[in-house]
């Protein structure tokens, strides 16, 4: 079953490590909604579960309790001393009691959707601290797996908890999208022609999350799939941008603010910008907000080149965002071709000009190995003038050991582009006013990033130093 998962090389790794431990192992599994962690867990270890509960969303502690006990006795159907509770501390006990009954080698106990689990005072965390350090740590057999989408929950009260379980979780596994080589991967297992062109398109609304991709119909395009799943009357990703945020962040009206804040400015925002565009107050909350942001992999925090942590820049990247906020959101669900109608557009131009400038900066280790540059020490940053007589912008740079800057200009068409002589004279301009900002003494290298590659003219001849198509993000 192993061979036929897509990627996670190095989380099926972990894993398999968990079964010949000479120890009790604690694995927390966490990640965005939909990015496919309980199928990943149940494949690795082929269901075999010592035992298997999975959280009530929105239940009471009478509900999650009963659901225990269903599932405890499910599970254990020959055993009739297992008794119903009142409480976490005495379900753990009834818990260990079936564990200690268990032959298994390894006892694998897997609790999915655990924040689901901790209700309201209900002392859940007390007794699955006690469980853990008062038996299960002593052992030598047991893999305790714990999974959950609500990412607030995941990262403060289990991997930063300062109780109980503090230091206690030995090991950790933040599983992310799918990258563009898993993706063609995974189109090429449902038997899809999709040329990489195609895929890149999808890739730039639905990034690489499973759950989205499974939902393309391989038998239509790109563009017919969108359409599809964003635009039409019941489209099944027109209503998935709130319960995105809502199943990962407790109270996400804010998290929502500062995602749509960002949306507009898809250079990015420093924090006193994007707390007065959020309208969110300017203390601790908004501090975890944007750390929780990050985490899941939402927006990223960078410094523009030569600047300090001072400097710090806010920018979203998640692809399927910035889909929905510059398009699905505005839309009409009566006007089921907004989409096919408007894809040469202006708007549609910046978007896909932007989303294949993230899908870059996703993909920095890819251009680093085509570069030949994989395993020299790199510095990535962008770069923009602060001179506003002397407007410019560095999509990526990629500051190397050897005394090189790769300068990069990213560029997305269905074409081979053309740097025509007005925008040869841009980039020169752009080379002069970087160095003349930075005070760099290291040797610029202009390197254009190009779907289809460049067209070679004079131009290209005397500029580029290096040229990338959008192949080598497959490699």
């Amino acid at each position: 079953m192993i061979e036929s998962i897509i990627g996670r090389k190095k989380e099926i790794t972990l894993m398999e490590s968990l079964k010949e431990s000479s120890k009790s192992e604690f694995l927390a599994v966490y990640g965005r909604r939909r990015v496919g962690k309980t199928f990943l867990i149940r494949q690795v270890f082929e269901n075999d579960f010592t035992f298997q509960l999975t959280g009530l969303a929105n239940a009471k502690l009478q509900w999650q309790l009963a659901n225990f006990y269903k599932a405890l006795t499910k599970q254990n159907p020959h055993n009739s001393n297992i008794k119903p509770t009142s409480n976490w501390f005495d379900a753990f006990h009834e818990l260990i009691y079936v564990l200690e009954l268990s032959k298994a080698k390894k006892k694998v106990i897997f609790l999915d959707e655990l924040p689901w689990l901790d209700t309201p005072n209900s002392g859940f965390m007390t007794a699955l601290e006690h469980f853990w350090n008062s038996w299960a740590s002593a052992r030598k057999d047991i893999i305790l797996i714990v999974c959950g989408s609500a990412a607030s929950w995941m990262i403060n009260k289990l991997l930063k908890n300062k109780g109980g379980l503090h230091n206690r979780i030995t090991q950790r596994c933040k599983l992310e999208p799918f990258n563009l080589a898993e993706t063609e991967a995974f189109f090429k297992a449902k038997n899809a022609v999709l040329e990489r062109y195609q895929i890149t398109q999808l890739y730039m609304t639905l990034g690489g999350i499973p759950y989205y991709l499974d939902m393309v119909d391989v038998n239509m395009s790109s563009y017919q799939n969108i359409n599809r799943l964003f635009f039409e009357e019941d489209a099944p990703l027109r209503i998935e941008f709130e319960s995105l945020y809502e199943s990962l962040f407790k109270k996400a009206q804010n998290h929502i603010a500062v995602i749509e804040a960002l949306s507009q400015k898809v250079s990015g925002m420093n924090r006193d910008e994007l707390i007065k565009a959020a309208k969110v107050n300017n203390g601790g909350g908004t501090t975890t907000i944007l750390q929780e942001l990050e985490e899941c992999g939402f927006i990223r925090k960078y410094n523009s080149f030569g600047k300090n942590q001072r400097g710090n820049i806010f920018q979203l990247v998640d692809f399927y965002s910035l889909f929905y906020l510059a398009f699905v959101k505005k839309s009409s669900v009566f006007d089921e071709t907004t989409w096919i109608n408007g894809i040469d557009n202006p708007a549609f131009r910046a978007w896909s000009g932007y989303a294949f400038e993230m899908i870059c900066l996703h993909h920095i280790p890819k251009i680093k190995e085509a570069l030949g540059i994989s395993g020299m020490q790199t510095n990535t940053a962008t770069w923009y003038s602060t001179d506003k007589s002397q407007k410019a912008q560095v999509d990526l740079l990629i500051e190397r050991r050897d005394g090189i800057i790769n300068l990069c200009e990213i560029k997305f068409s269905i074409n081979p582009f053309v740097i025509s002589k007005n925008y040869a004279e841009e980039l020169r301009s752009k080379i002069a006013v970087f160095k003349e900002q930075t005070k760099t003494k290291k040797t610029i290298f202009l390197t254009m990033i190009t779907s289809f590659g460049l067209q070679k003219n004079e131009y290209s001849n005397q500029l580029v130093q290096n040229s990338l198509t959008m192949d080598v993000l497959f490699n």
